[in-house]
């Protein structure tokens, strides 16, 4: 049901990539941000990994889910949404939102780019309203281009020391987060994530020669 990435430190629930990430997608093409993504690639192909995202995308939708989900949460003080996957589902972005208000002990962060469809914008205002919730939109620019919103959202820089938002330090710190809690705080707009891998790099010379 859950799990724990390392370089997190804390447990996530999340669905498969791509297929549960509508917001992917403009005008049929693939964003920039999504073309290599990395939920796509190493350990997330790995059979045990997939299995479980894809009963996620079953058990999110039994009557008991949120009861369970709130129960799972009990002894946690951070959570993260969606490490790879999104809210594709207004019914389960609906459920997300009890556990959320069921669970105000526990610092949520949901990074998703269902801010892109109308019929998500009222749950996500709900969301937004609660304390111990960042709710962080993201950007489909690899170049460092910003969302036009006055709410937490996020960006990839194509190198650190860009100047953009607060910089992401996993790089500094072996790709982990430790404990640094900056995309939990609503109080820090912009979260810029310097690009990592050779496939963003490419991603980055295409757009730049567009």
């Amino acid at each position: 049901m859950l799990s724990k990435t390392s370089k997190l430190g804390c447990l996530s629930w999340s669905l498969q990539a791509f297929e549960t990430c509508p917001g992917s997608v403009s005008d049929g093409v693939v964003v920039d941000a999504c073309k290599f993504c990395y939920a796509r690639t190493g350990l997330y192909n790995m059979p045990d990994v997939k299995s479980l995202r894809a009963r996620n995308k079953d058990d999110w939708q039994a009557d008991d889910w949120v009861s369970r989900m709130i129960d799972k949460l009990s002894k946690q003080t951070h959570f993260r949404w969606f490490d790879s996957g999104d809210m594709y589902s207004l019914s389960l972005a609906e459920k997300i939102l009890e556990v959320m208000r069921a669970t105000p002990h526990v610092k949520h962060w949901l990074p998703t780019r269902m801010h892109k469809f109308e019929k998500f914008k009222p749950v996500l205002f709900d969301m937004m309203q609660l304390d111990n919730v960042c709710v962080r939109l993201s950007s489909d620019s690899v170049t460092g281009e910003v969302l036009p919103v006055e709410v937490p959202n996020s960006t990839i820089v194509p190198m650190a020391g860009a100047g953009i938002g607060y910089e992401c330090i996993a790089y500094k710190q072996g790709g982990k987060c430790l404990d640094c809690r900056a995309c939990w705080d609503k109080s820090i707009k912009t979260i810029a994530y310097p690009y990592h891998g050779r496939s963003l790099a490419k991603v980055i010379k295409i757009v730049k020669a567009a």
